[in-house]
């Protein structure tokens, strides 16, 4: 039996966190839950109170959130050369949590219709959508990789969002968003990932049909 576990769904954010625990390199097992009753029995709650994925076991401990997936592995197992250097540490951080929280609320938000009344924008963490994605353009275009010039697990996360963002049309599709996914879709932990979440798919519709 692995220390880590990874509670997911192969069509949710689970993704993010599936793609991080490739790039670390570790041997782990997998738990693929059903949307709905499946992750809302005690039995998963008491893993996640939340009842929704990711979550993930490491040893005694669980945690819970993409971000933190990725922020607590690449500390985890800092072998994998994927935690920020000092150097790094600061737009590490910042952008990867702008990501999980201005950047997540804003595009669903608007995905969803509900746009704050521009004399209200000031009571919404992230102001206006507008503002978000202008802001997240520069991020991407400051540096090869979004801390710096090396890839992180910050690019994990981001980069996933970018990806989902454009690809689904809840982030505008801007030059800038399509250069750095370029600089990451090729990394071989991210196809072994998606390769095994696509499997995973597939045989939950085969379970279904």
């Amino acid at each position: 039996m692995t220390e880590l576990t990874l509670y997911t769904n192969p069509m949710s954010r689970g993704r993010i966190a599936r793609w991080m625990l490739e790039e670390i390199g570790e041997p782990y097992d997998v738990e693929i839950l059903d949307f709905g009753p499946p992750m809302k029995n005690d039995q998963y709650c008491a893993i996640n109170p939340m009842g929704k994925v990711p979550a993930l076991r490491h040893g005694g401990h669980i945690v819970t959130e993409a971000a933190a997936i990725c922020a607590y592995m690449a500390e985890t197992f800092p072998q994998a050369g994927l935690a920020p250097r000092p150097d790094e540490r600061a737009d590490y951080f910042r952008w990867m949590f702008f990501t999980a929280g201005p950047v997540e609320a804003a595009l669903t938000n608007h995905a969803l219709g509900l746009e704050p009344p521009e004399d209200k924008s000031g009571m919404v963490g992230y102001g206006s959508y507008a503002s978000v994605v202008d802001a997240l353009e520069k991020a991407v275009s400051a540096h090869p990789y979004i801390a710096g010039e090396r890839f992180t697990a910050a690019d994990v996360y981001v980069g996933s969002h970018v990806s989902w963002g454009t690809s689904f049309g809840t982030l505008e599709s801007r030059p800038a968003f399509t250069a750095y996914w370029e600089r990451l879709k090729d990394r071989e932990a991210l196809n072994r990932a998606f390769q095994l979440d696509d499997a995973a798919a597939e045989n939950m519709k085969k379970a279904t049909a």
